[in-house]
């Protein structure tokens, strides 16, 4: 299942009692400093059929003190954020990230609606105590040259960073691998962090996934050195398969080393599917990063 398939069922499956459930404090907040690195997950992976809160409970099981959400929370009033924060809180957890804008950031003719959606969605991300927003680019728009779609994403993200500059929020542009979507836009992260530079912004950042641009162009390790202070968070998962880190041909060994020797300091979320015991796999994958990681910390010193 992809992200955008969730957003459509997680409603259903997902709020069983959203008021015994933790919420998450930002990164930012005056809770005690993340472990490192600091280590997430998408919970749009983990067992879809159980109630929100068990997957988070499942999530914390493993080790984890953060998880990113889509659109988990819809359909929630003030009291059961209220509730989740108190929760989130005594197991101190946060969001550190949240997605689920749907108009397109390319496309001049949806700029007004994108603008409207983040503001909406600033007001949930408040209420999440969480700090970073996911935006993608959304497909390809007939008529217009790639030129001109890449102009657009510039301008909407400058336009959209001022919104979100007013909350402390930045924004994470993610690429889209064309196998997954042909029709996507940013299928590259050399072109993803081109326009992070022209746009500019202190709060604008790419979201490098690891998963989707191993598919795409490869050439991992090399993106990460030239562009490290464009970077505001890494997905990790393998390929093929999008399972756990070290199922397949990336060689999360040396991209995590290189991550730790580099001295990168955000988030490193994990958005695999497990094919087995979920708990287990994500304990493993947690030890596997913390382990190479700190390999590549040593590195430096």
């Amino acid at each position: 299942m992809r992200r955008r398939r969730f957003i459509g069922t997680c409603t259903a499956v997902a709020f069983n009692a959203a008021a015994a459930l933790p919420l998450l404090p930002s990164p930012s907040g005056s809770r005690a400093a993340a472990p490192e690195p600091p280590l997430s997950v998408m919970l749009w992976t983990i067992e879809p059929k159980l109630t929100f809160d068990q997957r988070v409970a499942k999530v914390a099981e493993a080790g984890y003190q953060a998880v990113e959400l889509v659109q988990e929370y819809k359909g929630w009033s003030p009291a059961d954020f209220a509730h989740a924060r108190q929760r989130f809180r005594r197991m101190s957890m946060v969001v550190d990230a949240c997605s689920g804008i749907e108009a397109s950031l390319i496309d001049p003719a949806q700029r007004e609606l994108l603008l409207q959606q983040v503001r909406t969605k600033l007001v949930v991300l408040a209420e999440l105590e969480c700090s970073r927003l996911i935006l993608l680019t959304g497909n390809c728009v007939p008529g217009l040259t790639r030129e001109q779609m890449h102009s657009n994403g510039v301008e909407t993200l400058k336009r959209t960073a001022e919104l979100a500059a007013s909350q402390n929020v930045e924004l994470l542009l993610e690429t889209i691998d064309p196998v997954e979507n042909p029709r996507y836009f940013l299928t590259s992260v050399a072109e993803g962090f081109e326009m992070v530079r022209e746009v500019n912004h202190p709060r604008v950042r790419l979201l490098y996934d690891f998963f989707h641009e191993q598919i795409a162009e490869g050439n991992l390790i090399v993106k990460l050195e030239r562009n490290l202070e464009w970077i505001g968070l890494v997905h990790v998962a393998d390929v093929p398969g999008r399972h756990a880190p070290g199922t397949g041909e990336i060689n999360y060994a040396n991209v995590l080393r290189k991550l730790g020797q580099l001295g990168y300091s955000r988030y490193i979320a994990m958005e695999f599917l497990p094919v087995g015991d979920t708990v287990d796999e994500l304990r493993a994958a947690r030890e596997f990063a913390e382990k190479h990681f700190a390999e590549g910390r040593r590195l430096t010193s």
